[in-house]
């Protein structure tokens, strides 16, 4: 038997077949593209989505064969945040764009909410602690005001995982972790706020209703069934937001367990009983999908993305750089780098605030720079975790997922900025797969319970911080901190 597990990221779908041992038999991937057809307007298509599914899924049969997709028993789901997809009555898409994750264009209607609810009133509610204008809510008030035509139409609106479910089995509904991304959800009581959905207007029957993440929503129908070359007795499980599906995967589902994901963006999340709410810092949270947990995280919005720059600008690869690095030495010869090149987080005192080179002179080589940007990353993310831990225990080792977790020489720099053994394991960046895999899993039966994670994970790689080096990086980390004052002080007196 097996479960197939979709991986829904920003620019594109995973899909990954899973064995009963938890084992990842084959993966294929296949790409979708955003368009930005306005300032702050971030869309993609929900039918590229569903081609994308098809196409990934073939891509599986080709590498396992007919017979292993004839034994798939469930599907399970990771998607991106916070998507709106609006339906008609009859399930037809209203709208062949809709907004991702990071569109920002409801910008006033968070405004005009927020002189009904208090801000600070509303995040300490719903652990939303991106910017507003991101969560499903406020973009569905710019629908309302600025396209009423169609809108008028809408019988319920679907994030991205719940529509590719609704195409698999045709039933629409969401489940916690994705539910608790609406803007509207209630962290604690876990369900939709009437009060919250009152003070937007917006009719209460447009949000889904909200399952648990392993209900059985339906089996698939005998359409996506023959367009995806599988039986049509395949359960289809509710599955989980990326955030929460990751966690699991990476481990981090029982109390103080975290995970660092190194990715394009990077953050440090914990998992625990309560939501970790603070209205300066503004961890964000999404319900788990492991009942009764949270994950709870603080980000910087350019980590992989700073790497990737200074990868091209200096036109070389990323074993080059890593050399170069390792021979620059702690502290890249006292050059510091800011990694606020998209622009700050609720780390920082600002979200003008961007990135810089400082102390920059002409003994600095590419390997200083390369050592700094590294340096940089990991010192923003030490940010992240003093705040955490000051709120909630953070169990070691810290488990790193993602690209950046494949250097050796960044998890030690890693490791001597924490202070914390730090490890990775052989699941490596299919945390979120395994976690929606896992989720299909217990939900269909074939798992008695979520400790499956830590059956079929290993740690493939760990590193302990050095002393001394912790103790210089300890140095350094003071000094980035004044650094990044400066750069927030600059951008809020001259703009960016």
């Amino acid at each position: 038997m097996y479960i197939l597990a979709y991986d829904f990221g920003t620019g594109g779908i995973k899909a990954s077949l899973f064995d009963d041992t938890g084992a990842c038999r084959a993966s294929g991937f296949d790409a979708y593209g955003t368009a930005y057809p306005a300032g702050g307007f971030h869309e993609q298509s929900p039918e590229d989505w569903w081609r994308a599914t098809v196409r990934s899924t073939r891509l599986l049969a080709d590498q396992a064969g007919e017979e292993a997709m004839r034994q798939v028993r469930a599907i399970g789901i990771s998607g991106h945040s916070l998507g709106v997809v609006p339906l008609d009555g009859s399930g037809n898409l209203l709208r062949g764009a809709v907004p991702i994750w990071s569109d920002s264009r409801a910008g006033e209607q968070a405004q005009a909410f927020f002189r009904e609810v208090p801000e600070a009133e509303w995040y300490a509610k719903t652990g939303n602690g991106f910017p507003a204008a991101l969560y499903s809510v406020f973009k569905l008030m710019w629908f309302r005001d600025r396209e009423p035509d169609w809108f008028a139409k809408a019988n319920t609106i679907l994030g991205t995982k719940d529509y590719i479910n609704f195409r698999l089995c045709g039933v629409c509904a969401t489940d916690f972790s994705y539910a608790s991304g609406t803007g509207v959800y209630d962290l604690v009581s876990r369900r939709y706020d009437e009060g919250l959905i009152a003070a937007s207007g917006l009719p209460r029957s447009l949000f889904p209703e909200i399952v648990p993440s392993t209900q059985v929503l339906g089996t698939l129908t005998a359409s996506a069934a023959e367009e995806l070359g599988l039986p049509q007795t395949v359960k289809v499980v509710a599955g989980g937001v990326d955030n929460s599906c990751m966690a699991l995967g990476a481990g981090a589902y029982k109390e103080g367990r975290a995970y660092n994901s190194l990715g394009s963006s990077s953050w440090i999340a914990v998992s625990s009983a309560k939501p970790v709410i603070d209205v300066v810092t503004r961890p964000y949270v999404f319900d788990h999908v492991v009942p009764g947990q949270y994950a709870s995280a603080l980000a910087i919005f350019s980590a992989g993305t700073s790497h990737t720059w200074l990868r091209d600008v200096l036109e070389t690869e990323y074993e080059q750089m890593d050399a170069m690095a390792a021979e620059a030495g702690i502290g890249a010869h006292g050059l510091f780098f800011n990694p606020s090149l998209a622009g700050g987080s609720s780390l920082d005192a600002t979200p003008a605030i961007r990135g810089a080179f400082a102390n920059l002179d002409l003994r600095h080589t590419r390997g200083d720079m390369a050592r700094a940007v590294m340096e940089g990353i990991a010192f923003g993310l030490r940010g992240a975790l003093d705040e955490l831990r000051k709120l909630v225990p953070v169990a070691e080792p810290l488990t790193l997922v993602g690209g950046g977790a494949k250097s050796l020489l960044w998890r030690q720099i890693y490791a001597d900025v924490y202070g914390l053994r730090v490890a990775r394991t052989e699941i490596g960046q299919q945390a979120a797969a395994l976690g929606a895999a896992v989720v299909a899993g217990v939900g269909s039966g074939m798992w008695p319970d979520f400790d499956i994670v830590d059956k079929v994970t290993s740690v493939s790689d760990e590193e302990r911080p050095d002393p001394s080096a912790s103790a210089e990086y300890g140095r350094l980390y003071s000094r980035y901190r004044a650094l990044t004052a400066h750069l927030a002080a600059w951008a809020q007196e001259n703009g960016n």
